[in-house]
């Protein structure tokens, strides 16, 4: 009895807690282990139960525990192969920033290395600015000067921003675009320029489904509904490849794919054409042991298969300047089905897929940085040093894109040195490429032993030899068709710093002209006045100030106003009534010209009109130019001359869409734009895009139809938009109707 007694009041045994997470850890120590054996992961799980401890209670958008996110990122970087170090300071990139924990608690806990990373990921995003422009490109000046240093940091902010967009859906649809646009404009290019192309393309298919959800669906569809075929063709085109490569003693593997989405519907945009005609939605990868096997199964598969001309690419010979080395060819296989094929050894697909990731499998933490990978970060170092040229956010990141995603061209010199340029480049980009003092004083190219304009685009094998000129210097017409960024940048950093000292002069005497007129000695203000007028009207400098006078963004006497203001008070009175009747004409123009829904800010005098070029409507974002003797030119960001106007930084002012008044109660703008219908030539086809635009309530101005010759058409109608939003609304009822290839908006009417 007394036993029984003892043995009911024992206490219960303690139920053991299951860490949710358990899992997921497993699995990223079980990576590092497969990937990097000689690693301690002990650094790991103290960087874990360090993330654990101080996210507590954090939740992302989803509800989810927020510490989900590091070990997420955290996984990806251990596929990635990264070491030990960077996975710590993968799980802990957030700290800093998130929870009271600074960089000196995370030095001390782990060590220098892990807290340099996690800090230079922290600075990437520590500051605010007052617009997405200033703070994307900031934000990137400041991931390219991490790189130089550890590329590391720039390596777990590509995987930050992979898992965050894995999860994109919890946010709202505002967000979502935003940073599907950033994720397509500077993210997946980072990916592609690093060499990752696994990164690279689920990043874009990612973002891809966010920016343009309905052409997304219909891509998605329209590889869907030809997978299945697809599927069982490369079965077959693999099963005979095997047996020929077996014959032929080669050892090799053989992989295939179906094209990626994203990959797919910019070739639709770009040919215009349909998913039938892309010919290498098909593709075959064959992985070999060794380069000279590699040529060996080139021909091998151009014996068994016919080759599609123009469509061969040795990129072994020549590898892009991401380092990236395959054969491609396009072949023509059974039933008329063209399929890629890319032929490559292990080394070479391992650099494809995971770029300067890679390398990291042979290295021991904390070893120094190969040659190879040196070479890779070259065009870091490259753009690093031509940011401290640019002030402009609009202009850097102009540059950054035509830099990270370049379509090559292999062009030479006449001693036989390889020359890489974007594609279309000119015999100017091959100058610039040469040096910035041959660029200035180029008057003329020899292409393969022919005098060429300088106009003229470069083509693959090209033999350029460069004529120069002393004393010749740069022209503003070449920045209408350089495409290389060094080209670009050279030259508007000349005119910058000519066109600038021209404007300070002009200004200078254009206030010492207004001065005589109200009998003003300008010696009798100091620096300090001069510098006090230049913080008002929020420049940097006196000479800031002159240029910005010069170039007609502020007048001489607004100057002079603020400089003097009791002696020109009694002036000014006197013509305030000639200075109303200006702007009561310049309003009249502006209502005529569709421009009363614009305003400068700080400007009341200027006459504001819509740029030609680009037709901006209400909604799109833009930017102002000040025209010498017209007033403003309103571009929209996105307009092609906007870029050709970024080196004359003066002359730009900041415009907006200005908000309805009382004086136009009810009134709806509506501004004329042109959309090309790229379709299918079919009876009815007309009636039922005219009908889908009428029930919209939307006005056709005009209608043009022109047949194809390949049983397509391509209509152009000219429609009352009232914004942005409008716009897109009859872009995708147009996109909806059957037989509609694209739909584009043709920014020239």
């Amino acid at each position: 009895m007394a036993t029984a007694q003892s043995a009911s009041v024992q206490p219960a045994k303690p139920v053991p807690v299951v860490d949710p997470f358990a899992p997921r850890v497993e699995k990223l120590i079980a990576t590092v282990r497969a990937n990097r054996p000689s690693d301690d992961t002990e650094i790991i799980r103290k960087a874990w139960e360090f993330c654990l401890e101080h996210h507590k209670g954090q939740l992302r958008a989803s509800g989810e525990p927020y510490v989900l996110h590091p070990l997420e990122v955290a996984l990806v970087l251990a596929e990635m192969k990264l070491d030990s170090t960077a996975i710590a300071a993968g799980l802990l990139h957030d700290a800093v920033e998130d929870t009271p924990v600074t960089t000196a608690d995370i030095t001390a806990k782990f060590g220098e290395q892990v807290a340099h990373i996690v800090e230079g990921v922290t600075k990437i995003d520590k500051i605010q600015f007052a617009n997405k422009e200033d703070r994307q490109a900031e934000n990137v000046r400041k991931m390219l000067l991490a790189m130089v240093s550890d590329v590391r940091v720039v390596l777990i902010k590509l995987a930050d921003r992979l898992h965050n967009m894995r999860t994109l859906e919890h946010l709202p649809p505002d967000k979502q675009q935003g940073i599907a646009r950033e994720t397509l404009d500077i993210y997946a290019p980072l990916a592609h320029r690093l060499g990752m192309g696994k990164v690279r393309g689920e990043l874009e298919d990612l973002a891809f489904r966010f920016v343009d959800p309905y052409a997304y669906q219909q891509v998605h569809d329209a590889v869907e509904e030809r997978r299945s075929e697809g599927e069982q063709f490369l079965a077959g085109v693999d099963a005979l490849l095997q047996e020929k490569l077996r014959e032929h003693n080669i050892k090799a593997r053989v992989e295939w794919r179906i094209k990626r989405l994203y990959s797919v519907n910019q070739k639709l945009i770009k040919a215009r054409t349909t998913v039938d005609q892309v010919y290498d939605l098909l593709a075959l990868r064959v992985i070999t042991t060794s380069v000279q096997d590699c040529y060996a199964v080139f021909g091998l598969i151009h014996s068994i298969w016919r080759p599609v001309p123009g469509r061969i690419k040795d990129f072994i010979a020549m590898p892009r300047p991401n380092l990236y080395q395959s054969l491609h060819t396009t072949v023509m296989g059974e039933g008329g089905h063209q399929f890629e094929v890319q032929i490559r050894t292990e080394e070479m697909h391992r650099i494809a897929e995971e770029g300067i990731a890679a390398h990291w499998k042979y290295k021991a933490s904390g070893s120094p940085i190969s040659a190879r990978d040196e070479q890779r970060l070259a065009w870091v170092r490259q753009l690093v040093e031509w940011q401290r040229e640019m002030s402009d956010p609009n202009e850097f990141l102009s540059t950054l894109k035509i830099d990270l995603y370049p379509e090559e061209v292999y062009t030479f010199t006449p001693k036989g040195k390889v020359v890489v340029l974007p594609k279309d480049a000119s015999p100017l980009d091959f100058a610039y490429a040469i040096h910035t003092e041959v660029g200035h004083s180029c008057i003329g190219a020899k292409v393969n032993g022919r005098m060429a304009p300088l106009r003229s685009k470069l083509r693959n094998g090209d033999i350029v030899e460069v004529v120069t000129q002393n004393g010749h210097t740069p022209s503003r017409d070449w920045l209408t068709f350089v495409k290389s960024s060094r080209a670009r940048n050279k030259i508007k950093h000349w005119l910058n710093e000519h066109q600038r000292e021209r404007a300070i002069e002009i200004g200078r005497k254009l206030l010492e002209r207004e001065a005589r007129k109200y009998k003003i000695s300008l010696s009798k203000f100091e620096d300090s006045d001069y510098e006090r007028i230049a913080a008002e009207y929020s420049v940097a400098t006196p000479n800031d100030l002159l240029a910005a006078v010069g170039f007609g963004k502020y007048s001489a006497r607004q100057v002079l106003n603020r400089l003097a203001p009791g002696v020109t008070s009694q002036q000014t009175a006197e013509t305030d009534a000639a200075v109303s009747g200006v702007a009561d004409a310049v309003k009249r123009v502006s209502m005529a010209s569709g421009a009363d829904s614009l305003q400068v800010e700080g400007q009341n005098e200027l006459l504001v009109y819509r740029a030609r070029c680009c037709n901006p409507i209400r909604g799109e974002e833009i930017i102002g130019y000040v025209t010498r003797g017209k007033g403003v030119a309103v571009h929209a960001r996105s307009c092609p001359n906007v870029q050709n106007l970024l080196y004359e930084s003066d002359r730009r002012i900041s415009v907006e869409w200005a908000r309805p008044t009382e004086d136009t109660p009810g009134r709806t703008q509506t501004y004329p734009v042109k959309l090309t219908v790229y379709c299918d030539d079919r009876a009815g086809m007309l009636k039922e895009m005219t009908a889908v635009i009428s029930d919209d309530n939307t006005n056709i101005r005009s209608v043009d139809s022109k047949p194809g010759t390949n049983n397509d058409a391509t209509v152009e109608f000219i429609v009352d938009a009232e914004d942005v939003r409008h716009l897109n609304r009859l872009v995708q009822g147009l996109r909806r109707v059957p037989g509609v290839r694209d739909v584009q908006r043709s920014q020239k009417l």
